[in-house]
């Protein structure tokens, strides 16, 4: 049986969103060509392993009230605050979907938020890597999102570590656009 902290590891690391169906008709998805959409797999560097320094521990033996399973917590959570980043996407014009985790929000809508790559992070689950956060400062206020909606943002990317109340981020974007997720239909 799985302990608590396999069930973490397994929710930080779940797969990316699924890619959106585009809508051609759209002045958002005429302009969608200019960013090179990527998922959140590319984020991360071919050669780091967020569990490498966890692989000997036995989390089965652990319990919750155990002071090493807190002492370990703590070295992931310092490991993964500080998880590399892949410089081959600094500055580049990106597209990536995921989940709103609001950090600044006024009355004409959300100046500043982080993008995560499944639900809850942050909020339900402590925060994944922090190459797995992309801090958000939208061009102009996105409007109509609140907590945890999906969405598609466009914007270019850069390698810059942010410390916020809700999570340690390894990236920022300067989005361009903020628009709603909507998932592929499903093939016949």
């Amino acid at each position: 049986m799985k302990t608590w902290m396999h069930a973490l590891l397994a929710l930080c690391l779940a797969a990316p969103l699924a890619h959106a169906q585009d809508k051609p008709a759209s002045p958002a998805a005429a302009a969608r060509g200019a960013y090179a959409e990527i998922t959140w797999d590319e984020l991360v560097p071919p050669d780091w392993d967020p569990l490498a320094q966890f692989k000997d521990m036995n989390f089965g033996v652990l319990s919750d009230a155990d002071p090493r399973a807190a002492a370990m917590l703590k070295k992931m959570r310092e490991v993964w605050d500080n998880a590399p980043v892949n410089n081959k996407l600094d500055g580049r014009a990106i597209r990536i979907p995921g989940y709103i985790v609001p950090l600044e929000e006024g009355k004409n809508g959300m100046t500043e938020f982080l993008l995560v790559p499944y639900f809850g992070a942050c909020i339900h689950s402590p925060p994944p890597p922090a190459n797995q956060i992309i801090h958000v400062k939208p061009k102009s206020p996105a409007r109509g999102f609140k907590s945890m909606d999906t969405v598609w943002v466009n914007g270019t990317l850069h390698t810059l570590r942010s410390d916020t109340f809700m999570g340690v981020s390894s990236y920022r974007m300067e989005a361009q656009a903020v628009e709603r997720y909507v998932e592929k239909p499903a093939a016949k």
